[in-house]
């Protein structure tokens, strides 16, 4: 069994990292830190599995894999793959569905807090003297602002949207969420019921053709004044130039952003730069312990296919 990595590079930094030892059980490993686009298709052309992140998988690029029976992803989403054209080919694609939870839960409220404590903007002026020099023993220079009693619009109610609500009633919380079926529930509303009564707008349902652009110039309009805008989901879900557009003129008092349309960041990103906005390079569901989960996911779902019954099968 030949098993091509097209992308390790974006799951551990080498051996002093997340081991990759645990997918030799299943055959001859060829590890490729990172594939260009043009050189995929010769890069898996012998593979019997290949074990992707992010790497493109489509007509073009598997039109050699003439062995492959399989496809991995150490990710939950699977935009990256044509699943019609492997279920024409016969090729089973498995994903690695809820093993990031808490960690993009975590990481949601890190940008959460960091817009209404300011602690990477106080730690700043403290480290470069301001503290020293202050003529008061509390110099509140950046506004903060008490997370209890906020409305938290969630937007995608799976896995990690019911773990942000959790905490979000742990911190005294007001929750809203999108209503999708005859919930009887009051605090399933419609989108737009959401987006004007949340002080706060957080984003977790997958990339596809009912979400793209879904946070755009008329959502945004439909927004509180002053509100906050977080997106841990995936950079297509939101229009980078109108969410720019509303942090600069104030609309959105701040966004918490973990995920872009272009990754890594496009130099004309208009983004970037943006004082009231908090950046973090898609890494929400990084930590260790979650890519050791994720890890063994991917191995399970080897296992399961390789016994003739595939688990977490998404075409």
């Amino acid at each position: 069994m030949k098993i091509v990595l097209t992308d390790a590079k974006t799951v551990t930094k080498g051996d002093s990292d997340l081991s990759l030892k645990p997918l030799e059980e299943f055959g001859e490993v060829i590890v490729n830190e990172l594939t260009a686009y043009e050189d995929i298709a010769e890069t898996v052309r012998d593979a019997d599995m290949i074990i992707v992140n992010k790497t493109p998988l489509n007509r073009e690029t598997l039109r050699y894999a003439e062995h492959l029976r399989y496809i991995g992803l150490f990710a939950t989403g699977y935009n990256n793959i044509d699943t019609a054209y492997c279920r024409e080919k016969g090729i089973t694609v498995c994903n690695a569905g809820s093993y990031s939870t808490n960690a993009v839960c975590q990481h949601t409220f890190s940008l959460i807090l960091e817009c209404l404590n300011r602690v990477g903007s106080y730690n700043a002026f403290v480290h470069e003297g301001g503290w020293k020099d202050s003529d008061t023993f509390s110099p509140f220079i950046y506004p903060l602002n008490e997370i209890a009693g906020k409305t938290l619009g969630i937007i995608g109610y799976g896995s990690i949207g019911r773990a942000v609500e959790k905490v979000a009633l742990a911190f005294d919380m007001k929750t809203l969420k999108v209503k999708r079926h005859d919930e009887d529930d009051p605090s399933f509303v419609s989108l737009d019921t959401l987006l004007s009564r949340s002080d706060i707008v957080t984003v977790h349902c997958p990339l596809n053709d009912s979400s793209y652009r879904m946070i755009n110039a008329d959502a945004i309009a439909k927004m509180k004044d002053g509100a906050i805008f977080i997106n841990t989901a995936r950079g297509g879900v939101m229009d980078e130039q109108a969410v720019a557009q509303a942090l600069k003129s104030g609309k959105l008092s701040y966004a918490g952003i973990d995920v872009l349309d272009t990754e890594p960041m496009a130099r004309d990103c208009p983004l970037c730069g943006i004082e009231n906005c908090i950046i973090t390079p898609h890494i929400a569901w990084a930590p260790m312990e979650t890519r050791i989960r994720l890890m063994g996911i991917v191995c399970d779902n080897i296992r399961a296919f390789l016994s003739g019954k595939p688990i977490n099968v998404v075409n």
